[in-house]
């Protein structure tokens, strides 16, 4: 009788271990697509290990966690290639549309402007708002003014009553745009000269003085022919 009973208590669990098993098998291959590409596959929460070449993607639906097996990573997530797996990792900012590593954004979501790997809401200053590419473009950077030349007209620095000077700067970075060309990089004013060149005064008074003796010496000649 003893016998009889314990044959038919391990008939009895054989039974319930195959039907378990079964119905592990049947939604590991069911579960809302997540058990497709997977190595392993968990009844509660979809892939664990995914074939070759293929990300691993988990995400949490609040205190539950799911896992994928997906070709490409979804929008706001990377892709990261190991050894042992390939996973999904989620971007930091949630600004951020596609990334190339945790803190640098590549493409930004609507209503941002991507610049120098993060998202903003309006562009800082100094930069131009591109909305074809949702992009901020550096304006061109320029150093400070130089000091200005010497006044001078026409290369003369005396001689004339007014004269001009100049000042530059340099381009310490270009634009790539030309919406956002480079500031003024030269600037003129007006100024006065010296009238009068150093020793021009002299000069004058030598041909003054010279002109006044030839004119004597006609007038004296004129004298002794009459």
């Amino acid at each position: 009788m003893q016998w009889i009973l314990f044959l038919l208590l391990l008939f009895v669990n054989s039974m319930e271990m195959l039907a378990q098993a079964r119905r592990k098998k049947r939604v590991s291959t069911t579960l809302f697509e997540n058990c497709t590409g997977c190595v392993m596959c968990s009844e509660d929460n979809g892939c664990i290990s995914c074939q070759q070449r293929l990300f691993l993607l988990i995400w949490r639906d609040g205190i539950r966690q799911y896992g994928a097996c997906v070709h490409a990573c979804p929008p706001g997530y990377f892709g990261v290639r190991g050894q042992e797996v390939n996973r999904c990792i989620k971007c930091r900012s949630p600004s951020c549309d596609s990334c190339f590593s945790k803190d640098f954004c590549m493409k930004c979501k609507e209503q941002f402007y991507l610049h120098k790997g993060k998202c903003f809401s309006s562009c800082p200053q100094d930069t131009v708002t591109q909305h074809s590419t949702r992009e901020c473009q550096e304006k061109c950077e320029v150093g400070p003014w130089g000091s200005w030349s010497p006044c001078n007209n026409q290369g003369r620095t005396c001689g004339s009553k007014w004269g001009s000077t100049t000042r530059v700067r340099e381009v310490l970075r270009p634009s790539k745009d030309e919406a956002a060309a480079c500031q003024t990089l030269s600037e003129s004013r007006k100024c006065r000269l010296k009238k009068i060149c150093p020793g021009e005064n002299k000069e004058k008074k030598k041909n003054a003085k010279r002109e006044r003796k030839q004119r004597r010496k006609k007038k004296l000649e004129s004298l002794m022919v009459i």
